[in-house]
């Protein structure tokens, strides 16, 4: 028999190389380094003043003080960062216990404070003892030191090396490996080949074979429930998507001024009604007036949720701005707590809209029937940026109609009718709709 090719030595070309790969997998892997930790708080307090303790002080200054100052900027009333040093002890006493007396006193310190803040008088808290007192000037007297964070190697293509290999060397690996192969199939195919000639042997040819599209034309069954799945299939499609005209859900703009419903509704637990109250008693919700933005954010100048909570999903600094673009619409300078008279119109984008042929009443909904605001808008709570959670289609309304039951107690609006419609139904309770909640004209006029 006729010798073909050396054999021997391709497998044992081969076997070195997949031999080569892995060991260089394995010693990578052994080799690689565990990421160090990153330091547990990023930041760290310095011991309390002597006298009093911070922690207790911190809890006072909220409770007492976060309303009207902060530590480091200015808000009603001064930054309060290190005020132990302006004055003595005994002189903070008498002010927070007091003020308006110590002012009346003519006490120099205490006239300046007055005149420098804009003669705002401060709430006096006589409740406080001078040891509270001490605590809460602990507290002010605190340093924060920003302690340095490790943060995890990265490798050359920005890939986190914790814990192993980069993404980009394993799919080098990988692709190496499936070269060796594809090679390897050549060469049996190629040794084959010549092993076959060799003997003599002759490798039969593949026969020719029709074209996939002229098979397909041929089969006349096969083409007419083609035509036929695909008409059924473009029909299903076409209106689905007609279906969907002028339905907007899910629909979330971007809006002049960020605002996070999460925080607010969510975390801090604003009822829907404070800020729009023209539900309770008007058609509409209402788009709120930025002055009830100020209500709070006169003296909420930056952010103050923790980085790590859930209800986050941005960074301090981009809250802390957005607020500042709410001072700028309203002509307010955080420095000198005044209103500038320089205003900016906030074009907001509308989110909810029906169209002009359908009525809708907030207060009938919201005051009379006492519909929850979540029914229809969603848990507006969990929802950072506010979308249209409701498709808002006549099928969703008069379904909601049918489902939702007239709440009677404490409500004499609907008394009277609801006695004589729930006689003639034999019913306890009726449904919106069995009281006349599907009547074209109740919403098309």
């Amino acid at each position: 028999m006729k010798k073909v090719g050396n054999h021997k030595s391709i497998s044992r070309i081969i076997t070195l190389s997949l031999a080569f790969v892995l060991s260089v997998s394995l010693s990578s892997f052994a080799q690689t380094p565990a990421a160090p930790a990153a330091d547990a708080a990023a930041t760290t307090a310095a011991p309390p003043a002597a006298g009093g303790d911070a922690v207790l002080g911190k809890t006072l200054f909220n409770t007492n003080c976060a309303a009207c100052h902060k530590l480091d900027s200015k808000s009603t009333g001064p930054a309060l960062r290190g005020v132990s040093e302006k004055h003595d002890k005994a002189w903070f006493y008498k002010w927070v216990h007091n003020s308006a007396a110590l002012i009346a006193s003519g006490d120099a310190e205490a006239v300046k404070v007055f005149n420098e803040n804009n003669k705002v008088n401060m709430t006096a808290f006589p409740q406080l003892s001078e040891a509270d007192i001490d605590n809460i000037l602990a507290y002010t007297d605190t340093k924060i030191e920003v302690s340095k964070t490790v943060l995890p190697q990265l490798g050359a293509e920005g890939a986190s090396k914790e814990g192993g290999l980069s993404n980009n060397l394993i799919l080098g690996l990988l692709a190496g490996i499936l070269a060796i192969l594809v090679a390897m199939l050549f060469m049996v195919n190629n040794v084959l080949n010549k092993i076959a000639k060799s003997n003599g042997v002759e490798v039969a040819e593949k026969p020719k074979s029709l074209p996939i599209w002229k098979a397909f034309a041929r089969n006349q069954f096969l083409v007419l429930v083609s035509v036929v799945l695909l008409m059924l299939t473009s029909a299903y499609f076409i209106y689905g998507y007609l279906m969907q005209v002028g339905v907007d859900q899910n629909y979330a703009p971007i809006q002049p001024i960020h605002y996070s419903h999460k925080i607010h509704a969510g975390d801090n637990g604003i009822e829907c009604k404070y800020c729009h109250s023209s539900a309770r008693v008007s058609k509409n919700a209402g788009i709120p007036s930025l002055n009830v933005c100020m209500n709070c954010h006169k003296n909420i100048s930056e952010f103050q949720g923790d980085k790590d909570s859930t209800y986050v999903d941005y960074t301090k600094e981009y809250y802390t701005a957005e607020i500042q673009k709410l001072y700028d619409a309203v002509g307010w300078d955080k420095t000198t707590q005044k209103y500038t008279g320089k205003q900016k119109p906030v074009k907001w984008v509308r989110i909810h809209n029906l169209p002009d042929f359908v009525y809708f009443n907030h207060s009938q909904h919201v005051t009379v029937a006492g519909v929850e605001c979540q029914t229809c808008h969603g848990p507006v709570q969990t929802f950072e940026v506010m979308k249209q959670f409701s498709p808002l289609t006549m099928g969703w309304c008069v379904n909601c109609h049918r489902q939702t039951d007239v709440k009677i107690e404490g409500n004499d609006y609907y008394k009277k009718i609801h006695e004589e419609l729930s006689k003639k139904y034999g019913v306890d309770k009726l449904t919106a709709a069995q009281m006349g909640g599907l009547e074209c004209g109740k919403c098309h006029y």
